[in-house]
């Protein structure tokens, strides 16, 4: 039998194995970010670049924004965790699937290379006997695992280590160990917020040198958070998103803002600018544009880019904070140039 053929049913056999147990993906809801039961299928090996975080999430609420999207970090520095460890198997279950791993792939007449140096590591002693089987519930085995949407990225590398074990209440001692606030970062990642869908008036066409209106209104966007869960730990982490500010961007230097800086601070009643009434054409609003030189044939494109403020809490009474976060939609505006004639 080919070799690659060999690899594909040993893959297939193992899927099914890790799907069967407690602790599998399945059973926690999986890495997909909406908190549902969805089986995840894996690659069949069993350190962590193969397996999937148990890691769950959940909105609140039980939803996410009808119309929204994912937050851009406003510090170049700052990135969700890429990989990292977190207690994954029961001793008895971590034996049953090694055990059954080496029969399949021995039955397909794989080669034993590795699977000596696995038997020699975890059941003979060198240095672990028979799979910890002895301390089952008193511990877990724990695995690398990588962020499903960063597995392109040099970082999601950095967990290399084989599987390996941890007394209940234990310092796991390395670096990448989850916890609390790996957990918000993962929230974070998963925080999707609702469009920035401004209004502004005059609403179909603005007129040059005249001021346009831009606001939104306190029903418009509320404060989002989701909370990132690893299901029989008590690790948890609350990610917030709160709105804070608008920056407006003309689409053409041939026009300013109101105010000059562009950021539209938020009130106290939760609204941002002001709505545009009657008798309000020639004052200059709290929040918008005066458009300069018309805009021809082709509508200048407003940028409306919404600050959030990200903030979390976890399990063992952590907190803390995270790079504000922005969300920006486009806006086409046609500028016309009023034509007078003197007499």
């Amino acid at each position: 039998m080919p070799a690659v053929t060999r690899r594909r049913m040993v893959v297939l056999a193992l899927t099914t194995i890790v799907l069967s147990f407690g602790t599998s993906p399945a059973a926690a809801g999986g890495f997909d970010g909406s908190g549902s039961q969805q089986e995840t299928e894996t690659s069949g090996g069993s350190s962590g670049p193969s397996l999937e975080s148990r890691v769950s999430f959940t909105v609140q609420g039980g939803s996410q924004p009808t119309s929204s999207g994912p937050l851009t970090s406003t510090s170049a520095n700052w990135k969700p965790p890429a990989c990292w460890y977190e207690p994954y198997w029961e001793a008895k279950d971590f034996k049953t699937f090694m055990e059954a791993q080496w029969s399949i792939y021995e039955s397909a007449g794989g080669s034993d290379g590795g699977t000596a140096d696995d038997k020699a590591r975890y059941k003979e002693g060198e240095p672990y006997e028979d799979f910890n089987a002895d301390k089952n519930g008193k511990g877990m085995w724990w695995v690398a695992v990588e962020n499903p949407g960063m597995k392109d990225e040099p970082a999601a590398g950095a967990c290399q280590r084989d599987p390996f074990w941890v007394n209940n209440g234990e310092d796991p001692y390395v670096p990448q160990a989850i916890d609390t606030e790996t957990l918000a970062g993962l929230a974070y990642q998963q925080t999707k917020v609702p469009d920035t869908e401004i209004s502004s008036a005059p609403e179909a066409k603005s007129t040059v040198n005249l001021p346009t209106w831009v606001w939104l209104d306190k029903a418009t966007f509320k404060t989002v958070s989701v909370t990132a869960d690893l299901p029989g730990t008590g690790l948890w982490a609350t990610t917030t998103a709160k709105p804070v500010s608008l920056h407006v961007e003309p689409g053409t230097d041939d026009a300013e803002t109101y105010p000059s800086s562009g950021e539209c601070a938020i009130n106290d009643d939760g609204s941002i600018g002001e709505p545009y009434a009657k008798g309000k054409a020639e004052k200059t609003p709290p929040c918008g544009v005066r458009y300069l030189r018309s805009s021809g044939d082709d509508p200048y494109e407003l940028r409306a880019t919404l600050t959030w403020e990200i903030s979390w809490e976890g399990a063992g009474n952590t907190a803390g904070d995270l790079p504000n976060g922005t969300f920006a939609t486009t806006t086409e505006v046609p500028v016309q140039e009023i034509q007078s004639v003197n007499r």
